[in-house]
């Protein structure tokens, strides 16, 4: 008998500004299980880089420098842009795909047409204002948690 896939998830963030940040996503990486965190830009000193990551989970999850997230999509998955931007699905109604890149710009900035124009799809979560990174990135994970199995049919 073969074991149903529930799928995964992987984490870009183009060029985030903070140690702190970084910490604070790699503890939600630990906590909604998923599977890889890439990352693009020098912005941050990575001795600094389990200040908030209390849980440790880089040491069980990769934390991976790159160039360029688009040529490192994990096969299969399918690249989701976060932003706060004109024309991005609102989170409450959003089916995420079943293997997810989820890709999140800047504490301090947007991200750049460039990798919105590669993902399939750019979703928000509905506040009023911008959401520190990290909070962000908790939100969208923990959606996908609470919204199950019921994936997209995203190929």
């Amino acid at each position: 008998m073969s074991k149903k896939s529930q799928g995964y998830s992987c984490i870009g963030l183009f060029n985030p500004k903070t140690p702190e940040n970084v910490g604070s996503v790699m503890r939600a990486a630990g906590c909604y299980g998923v599977n890889s965190v890439f990352y693009t830009g020098t912005r941050y000193d990575h001795a600094a880089q389990f200040c908030t990551d209390t849980k440790k989970a880089s040491l069980d999850i990769p934390l991976i420098g790159v160039e360029d997230l688009k040529k490192i999509i994990p096969i299969g998955c399918v690249p989701v842009a976060v932003d706060l931007i004109e024309g991005a699905k609102a989170l409450p109604d959003y089916k995420h795909p079943k293997r997810a890149f989820y890709i999140f710009g800047p504490e301090d900035g947007t991200l750049k047409k460039e990798i919105t124009d590669f993902c399939r799809e750019t979703i928000y979560v509905p506040t009023n204002g911008s959401m520190n990174l990290a909070a962000a990135v908790n939100v969208i994970l923990y959606d996908r948690l609470a919204k199950g199995d019921n994936f997209s049919n995203h190929k």
